[in-house]
């Protein structure tokens, strides 16, 4: 067996033992803050050299104003570099997640109404979104597609991206994803320094007007920082997931489990059953695959110090555990999970059946898999087009409408003491000649 936390509903201190352990790394500590806010001084206060300063500390290779860009022409020869297997898989991906997005299209509309007033509604795209691409423990050219479709779809004209680049190194098959998913401009970057650049704008990064994308801590203060300056898609902490069985196959539970461990070791993987049988093959299988993955030290961290193993009395309360993780992935691994679909109120994204391994969303099966975590899902939702759009709101009126609904709104401005908010409407009310 592994060292993965056991828990049971049984147990009287359960809430408080789940709770303890749903707290895992954020971006809330003072020594976090106050390093991200040194940075987004500086670059905002020096721009090209301070993010160069920066880029060298951290990314370790030096850089010049002139060399933070990655051409447009080296994405395409990245792509034209790649073996056609890569071609074909991130093709097949764009085309998928680009059909998925195009159904989230919101479209302007106006109506009329029985006092004579037109209303509507506005859809307008931002005019530059700023995509984060993570490049650290690993490369995901997938969270370029993920990100730059859905703004392509909204109607973006600016899409710019900026991924890290360890000791110069840049990754073809990231680039190779910015080029096919269309990404405007590209920029050897990240960390706190690069949401600094986007958010503030320097003599070589353009400002935008949305930020969209995660990454680790650090990134993830600076965009609570620059929120006001420029729009944020969420404050996106590490990875998670929730698999629900009851008679699953336990070595497919156990990669499942592991799908999300391996990427951090402060990401969090939970296994919820009603069967105590299938909670000990799943943890022997888990252990199983351990001593095979490449990534096994990562992993294991992950599962031993943010893992668990639930055990729960019946499907309402794997409900009621759910609900309140509210997770950031959530596989309902049963033969019939339409038995339970119904009561999940709080999740990012939703994995049904035998056949639906978390993985198949994060690459090819169409919906975004930048997604709210840390029990964000409570009141948040995947990233989409409606994060590259903006709704405005639309009011037509003549003088006819005017004189049935004008009256009670005078009366409601001179009642919060605002005359000239009245006045404004009273002008109109009088005869053309007064």
């Amino acid at each position: 067996m592994s060292n993965i936390l056991r828990l049971s509903t049984a147990q009287k201190d359960f809430e408080a033992r789940l709770d303890e352990i749903l707290c895992r790394e954020a971006d809330t500590g003072a020594d976090v803050q106050g390093v991200v806010a040194n940075i987004l001084a500086e670059v905002k206060a020096r721009g090209d050299a301070a993010l160069c300063e920066f880029t060298q500390r951290f990314d370790g290779w030096q850089c010049a104003p002139d060399t933070l860009e990655i051409p447009h022409a080296r994405l395409e020869q990245a792509w034209h570099g790649v073996c056609q297997q890569d071609r074909d898989a991130l093709e097949l991906a764009t085309k998928r997640i680009r059909a998925y997005h195009e159904r989230q299209q919101q479209k302007s509309w106006e109506y009329t109404d029985d006092e004579g007033l037109t209303l509507g509604q506005r859809i307008t795209p931002v005019d530059r979104a700023g995509l984060y691409v993570p490049g650290g423990k690993a490369a995901y050219p997938t969270s370029v597609l993920m990100n730059a479709v859905p703004a392509h779809v909204a109607g973006v004209e600016n899409i710019v991206m900026v991924v890290p680049t360890p000791e110069g190194e840049v990754n073809e098959l990231v680039l190779a994803a910015a080029f096919i998913s269309g990404v405007h401009r590209a920029f050897a970057i990240g960390g706190a320094q690069a949401v600094a650049a986007l958010a503030y704008g320097t003599g070589s990064v353009p400002a935008v007007d949305k930020i969209v994308g995660p990454g680790n801590k650090f990134v993830a203060a600076a965009k609570r920082q620059v929120f006001g300056t420029c729009g944020i898609d969420m404050i996106a902490g590490p990875s998670e997931i929730v698999v629900v069985s009851d008679n699953g196959n336990p070595a497919w539970l156990a990669a499942d489990f592991l799908s999300q461990a391996e990427h951090d070791e402060a990401a969090q993987s939970i296994f919820i059953s009603t069967n105590a049988a299938l909670i000990d093959a799943v943890d022997k299988a888990i252990e199983k695959h351990l001593k095979t993955l490449p990534r096994m030290g990562i992993a294991r961290a992950s599962a031993e110090m943010h893992g668990a193993l639930i055990h729960v009395r019946d499907l309402a309360e794997a409900a009621d555990v759910i609900n309140h993780i509210a997770p950031e992935h959530l596989e309902l691994t049963m033969d019939d999970p339409d038995v339970l679909l119904p009561y999940i109120k709080h999740a990012g994204a939703i994995f049904l059946g035998h056949f639906v391994a978390e993985a198949l969303g994060d690459y090819i099966a169409g919906p975004n898999h930048v997604l709210p975590t840390n029990r964000t899902a409570r009141f948040s939702s995947p990233l989409g087009v409606y994060d590259f759009t903006k709704r405005s709101s639309i009011i037509r009126a003549d003088k006819a409408a005017l004189e049935i609904v004008g009256p009670a709104a005078i009366h409601l401005a001179h009642r919060e003491g605002l005359q000239a908010h009245a006045l404004s409407l009273e002008l109109r009310l009088q005869d053309e000649e007064s």
